[in-house]
């Protein structure tokens, strides 16, 4: 997917001109590109228009004008691009207890490591590949990112709504899986078809 550049992004002025209207058209975006599995993790999906979003809150919240910092931001976020052939998904533990914030967390450690977050595509099983520096042996971060590749039939099984996709996570402190929806399978198919054009 082609990254983002700095002639992509609006002043700090006229995003604040444009905001709400620009919020309301991602929070649509993002709806269809979100995903429960089970009561605790949710996934979203990340593209371009998601990204820059969140590229031009952050310029806006911190005031960020020097282009070295907007150049860092661009930075920061571009790695969170789905490469070729791929689909990037932030991975949020949602645990809104604060009294028993750590102790949840606990629960999913290790889900980083191994064959525990998966795309079943009609019985062919993908599995995410989440990014490192996220958790260690005694914590783990309620934020993840996780990349995940289909192979050409999965594709092919995301393009036909009578067959099973579904998002699994196996793990040996939560166990959930649940059907993607048509709506989310047609914006994989747009991010792997911009990937394999960029």
């Amino acid at each position: 997917m082609k990254t983002l550049r700095t002639d992509d992004l609006i002043s700090i002025e006229e995003y604040d001109r444009q905001r709400e209207s620009f919020r309301a058209s991602i929070i649509a975006l993002k709806q269809r590109r979100r995903i429960s599995v089970g009561p605790l993790i949710t996934l979203v999906f990340e593209n371009r228009d998601t990204l820059r979003f969140q590229i031009q809150e952050m310029i806006r919240a911190e005031r960020i004008v020097d282009p070295v910092k907007v150049q860092d931001e661009l930075d920061v976020y571009n790695a969170l691009l789905p490469d070729s052939e791929e689909l990037s998904a932030t991975l949020l533990i949602e645990i809104t207890d604060e009294a028993r914030m750590k102790d949840k967390l606990d629960q999913f450690m290790g889900l980083d490591h191994g064959n525990k977050v998966s795309i079943i595509a009609d019985g062919e099983a993908v599995f995410g590949e989440f990014e490192g520096g996220r958790s260690h042996e005694t914590k783990i971060s309620a934020v993840h990112f996780v990349r995940f590749r289909p192979t050409a039939s999965m594709k092919q099984t995301f393009t036909d709504l009578t067959r099973s996709v579904k998002i699994r996570v196996n793990h040996s402190g939560y166990q959930e899986e649940v059907s993607v929806p048509g709506t989310m399978r047609e914006e994989w198919l747009a991010d792997l078809k911009g990937s394999a054009e960029s």
